[in-house]
């Protein structure tokens, strides 16, 4: 008679110890009774391709990948998602039973939800959405964006090359507009995102004007430490409404668990303070 392995999944990075997703994984194991494990792990660049290969050997069924090593995830894999494939990174990887690595992209569903589930409503069809930043976060809501139908991306990053590179990959619904010109833009919006770490602890602020802003725009930020950054702060004096950033790193991990442990997680408030804790 053997006993059944339990089941393992991890996240990878380099460095990994300030990740928030072991203890919300978890939570979600204790919440359902699944006697697994989620765990995080240090991988240099160097050791990754080895440390993927010997995983699925271990009794690991996956993984979710963070900073640096996405796009390098993605080069290892046998089979990859098509958002995968544009976003151009991997977050999330499935082990099949003969080793084999299924490579998909989570963040932009997580992005997503995240806005559904704090501001109830709104329409994304043809409006017009102003992004600021031009990283990998950035690469995954874009493309996110357009798959929800939204008309015109004014894409702003503090190096334009970098803004225009991903206009000239993901087509002409992004307009690229300098980083000084976005404070008067901003009349345009009816969605504004903040992909870059401006505003995040230990970061430079995100000094931006927003008088133009009109009072019915959404405005959300990526950074949620602090969780309250300036600003949502600021946008909300001015009655807009706010989505911050810690639902989308509760959400996009929601498609992980369910192919690793066999059920579908609920994002609720008793997660999120529990990651908030």
């Amino acid at each position: 008679m053997t006993t059944p392995k339990k089941p393992l999944a991890a996240v990878i990075g380099a460095p990994i110890a300030h990740s928030k997703s072991p203890i919300l994984h978890g939570t979600w194991l204790t919440r359902y009774n699944i006697g697994g494990y989620y765990v995080p792990l240090h991988v240099e660049p160097d050791d990754l391709a080895q440390v993927l290969t010997a995983m699925p050997k271990m009794g690991f069924k996956g993984a979710n990948i963070t900073i640096p090593h996405k796009e390098a995830a993605l080069a290892l894999a046998d089979h990859v998602t098509d958002r995968a494939r544009r976003i151009g990174a991997a977050n999330t990887l499935v082990f099949a039973a003969d080793g084999s690595i299924q490579a998909d992209n989570t963040d932009g569903i997580g992005f997503i939800e995240n806005l559904k589930s704090g501001a109830p409503g709104f329409d994304f069809q043809g409006i017009t959405a102003v992004v600021l930043g031009a990283g990998g976060a950035a690469r995954a809501i874009l493309v996110a964006l357009m798959d929800e139908g939204v008309g015109q991306i004014l894409l702003a990053n503090r190096t334009r090359s970098r803004a225009e590179g991903l206009a000239q990959e993901f087509g002409a619904s992004i307009r690229v507009i300098d980083w000084d010109d976005v404070p008067q833009t901003l009349c345009q919006a009816q969605l504004l995102v903040n992909t870059t770490s401006l505003g995040m602890t230990g970061k430079p602020p995100l000094d931006l004007d927003l008088t133009a802003l009109p009072a019915s725009a959404l405005v959300t930020d990526l950074v949620y430490a602090p969780l309250e950054t300036p600003l949502l702060v600021a946008a909300r004096a001015k009655g807009c409404r706010t989505v911050d950033g810690l639902g989308m790193l509760l959400h996009q991990a929601a498609p992980g668990f369910e192919a690793w442990f066999g059920i579908k997680p609920q994002v609720d408030d008793d997660l999120r303070n529990a990651v908030l804790a």
